[in-house]
Formats: structure tokens, sequence, C-alpha cells
């Protein structure tokens, strides 16, 4: 019989290392390794060979405009996630990411290869990626006790970074030394990888019984009514949303190495290399929070110093400060980012993961998206160094109100007892 949440508090603290005592995790967490290397490899090599190719700031920027496209998708990916097989979603996202990597690879070996293409795929996978997105947070609760939801979402995302060092130093090797061709081969073979993963998950990714809504329509607002009436997750999506529009400034690596530090690839790698650093230090500071109730005050506070590091960043022009500054927006976003997917898995039922997944990825991906146009827009006009001072100062702005109208947030105590609070 279920007996409700468990009373963790009264339990020992479970550490990081029992997760992989649950094998379906394990196989969930190669996978998620896998495919963050191969994702990124296809950011860098595209993105470097863009700019390379044209020259131009703006063509990295519209990058974001091309996946806007996925913006409609977004919501749409969170209901497939909680009425149709997660693990086949998986399958799918991660099968198809392997048939654009082989694409771009056979264009590039041919000598083929046209900004046009880099577009195409980038708003191919962006909708692709959009679809499935949802699928592998939502598969956490079927893998792992709820008493490790916070280890789980923060070795996902540390481990998430360990491959985000790995695949800039890949990429910096890979292209400069063997070329673009090799180096989109080397992440068609990881894409490969990645696919089988979710073969070998035992847990079941079906919906549960009789929680599968009638329509795609009704899904949507049965979400959107939860995602409404939460006391939090509005305040935190519309955080996220304005720091990231004025801020988002991982995609234009290119053009900060070249303008900021007159450098070209191996600028490119080192600058993504520390920010991912710095993402598993604050990533790994969050699992000694699993007992530390005030979880939105966390995230208020690292993206407050988040905004302050984004003027430095545009400030100082030294290259070995600036990977130091890079790496420091690495910790306070991967606090900030954690403790958010965190908050989302703990107060929200297992037949709404998706949907609620889902409007976050919403308002992540659009802020991504809308953020590389006007950060890329704006370098092309100002200057890469003044995006950034701008971008921090209007960041500092949007913490300040929200802290200030959304008292809430900072209020916030995770209960045990009750995780779910009102919103069951």
């Amino acid at each position: 019989m279920d007996q409700g949440p468990r009373d963790v508090s009264a339990s020992p603290e479970p550490t990081p290392l029992a997760l992989f005592a649950h094998g379906d995790f394990s196989y969930l967490w190669i996978g998620g390794v896998a495919t963050s290397i191969a994702m990124t490899l296809k950011t860098l090599v595209s993105s470097q060979w863009l700019y390379e190719t044209t020259g131009s700031a703006a063509q990295l920027g519209l990058l974001g405009a091309v996946q806007l496209l996925q913006i409609p998708l977004i919501l749409y990916g969170g209901t497939l996630a909680d009425v149709i097989d997660r693990k086949k979603l998986m399958v799918f996202t991660q099968g198809t990411a392997f048939l654009l990597f082989l694409t771009l690879t056979v264009l590039a070996g041919t000598g083929n290869l046209q900004p046009w293409h880099i577009f195409a795929v980038t708003g191919i996978s962006g909708i692709v990626n959009t679809l499935g997105g949802s699928a592998r947070p939502a598969m956490l609760p079927r893998v792992v006790p709820r008493e490790l939801l916070t280890h789980a979402v923060s070795v996902q995302i540390i481990t998430r970074q360990v491959a985000s060092i790995g695949a800039p130093l890949i990429f910096w090797q890979a292209y400069e030394v063997l070329g673009v061709t090799t180096s989109f081969g080397i992440g068609a073979a990881i894409a490969f990888f990645a696919t089988g993963m979710p073969f070998l998950i035992k847990a079941s990714g079906k919906p549960q019984p009789g929680t599968a809504p009638r329509t795609t329509l009704a899904s949507l607002k049965e979400g959107f009514r939860f995602v409404k009436g939460h006391r939090l997750l509005p305040g935190l999506y519309l955080l996220d949303i304005g720091v990231v529009v004025v801020s988002f400034y991982r995609p234009l690596f290119p053009v900060f190495a070249d303008q900021l530090y007159g450098m070209g690839a191996a600028g490119t790698g080192m600058l993504n290399a520390a920010d991912a650093a710095g993402g598993i230090i604050g990533t790994s500071l969050v699992l000694f929070t699993n007992r530390f109730p005030r979880k939105g005050f966390l995230v208020l506070a690292g993206t407050l110093v988040y905004a302050v590091m984004l003027l430095a960043f545009g400030l100082i022009h030294i290259f070995w400060i600036g990977l130091i500054i890079v790496a420091v927006l690495g910790v306070t976003d991967a606090v900030s980012m954690t403790m958010l997917q965190t908050i989302v898995q703990l107060t929200t039922p297992d037949k709404l993961i998706g949907r609620a997944s889902s409007f976050h990825s919403f308002a992540a991906m659009g802020a991504n998206n809308i953020g590389q146009i006007e950060v890329g827009l704006l370098a092309g006009v100002i200057g890469a160094g003044s995006t950034m001072v701008v971008g921090g100062f209007l960041a500092i702005l949007v913490v300040a109100g929200v802290w200030r109208f959304m008292p809430g947030i900072s209020r916030y105590g995770y209960d045990p007892k009750n995780p779910y609070e009102k919103y069951e």
C-alpha cells in the first residue's frame, strides 16, 4: 500500500554513490554523458566553421533564430513524455542526432558543406531535441527513489558538464589537427553509441495507467493549469527568461575569443572548457545542499552573482582572467539551473513531470535562442565586451525585481514530508 512520501529527515544522508546501485540510473547517466559530448561537438564544430567561413558574429546570432522554430513544439514534447514511452523518445532523439552528424560528415568530406547546411541541421536538431528533450528528466523518478532525486539531478548535470569539458578539448585538437570532417565524424560515432543506451534500461518508460489524456490540447491545458497554480515555477521561469535573453554568451564563444582576445579555435575550446569546469564545481556544490531547504534562495543568489560576473567578463580583456571569470559564470549558472530543475522534480507528481519540464524548456530554450540572436547582433554593432556589460546590468535588474516582487521564491523551504504541497 502506498504510504505517501517517506520521512527522509529521519534517515541517514544518502550519498551520490548510492545512485549507481541502481543499474537503470547508470544506463540513463551514460547515455546522457555521450549525448552531451556529441551535441557539444556539433555546436562547437558548426559554430567555429560558420564563423571562420563567413567572418560574421551576426551569422552565429542568427542560428538562434533558426532554433526558434522549435518553440511551438516544446510543450508538445512534454506531453509526449507523459503519454508515450519515454525510452522510445530518447532513442528517437539520439538516433536522429546520429543521422544529422553523419550528414554533416559526408558534406564536409566531399567539400560540399555550405552555411545553409549548418542552419538546416541546427533547425532540425532543435526540433527533434524539443520533441524528445523532456523524456530523460521524466525518467529520473522511475530509476531512483525520491530521496535521491536531488543527487540524481546534480550528478546528471555534473557528468554532462564533465563531458562538456572533454568535448571542447576534443574539438580543439580534432578541429585544428584533423579538420572539420573528422570532427563531425567523431561526433557521429559518439551519437551512435548514445542511441543504444535506452535499450538497456529495465524500468518502464510507459505512462502510468489511466493518466494518458484524451487529447493533446487537454494534456497541455492540464499542464498549464498545474504550472500556473504553482507558487514557485512561474517566477522561476520568468527569472530564467529575463536573465538569459540579455546574456546568452556560450554559442558566441568564437566571437568572444576573437574580439576580446584575438584567438581562434584554441580560445573557443578553452573558454568552453572553463565554462564547463565551473559548471562541475557549481553542480558539485549543490550535492551538499540536499538537506538545505531554501532552494529558491540558492537560485536567486546564484543568478545575482552570475549577473555581476557578466559585467566583469565584458570589462576585463586579459585571457587568463577571462578564463577564471567564465569558470565563475559556469559555477553560478550551474547552481541556479540545478536547483531550479530539482525544485521541478521535487514538487511535481510523476504524471505531470514531462509537461512541467517542457514548460521549463519552453522558457529556457526560447530565452536561449532569443538571447543568442540579441547577443550576436549586438556584438556585431557595439562589440562583444560592451554587449556583456549591458547584459550584466540588465540581468542584475531582473534578479532584483524577482527577489523584490516574488518573495515566495526566496522564502521557499522544501518539506520532504509534504513534497507536492497543494499541487497534487
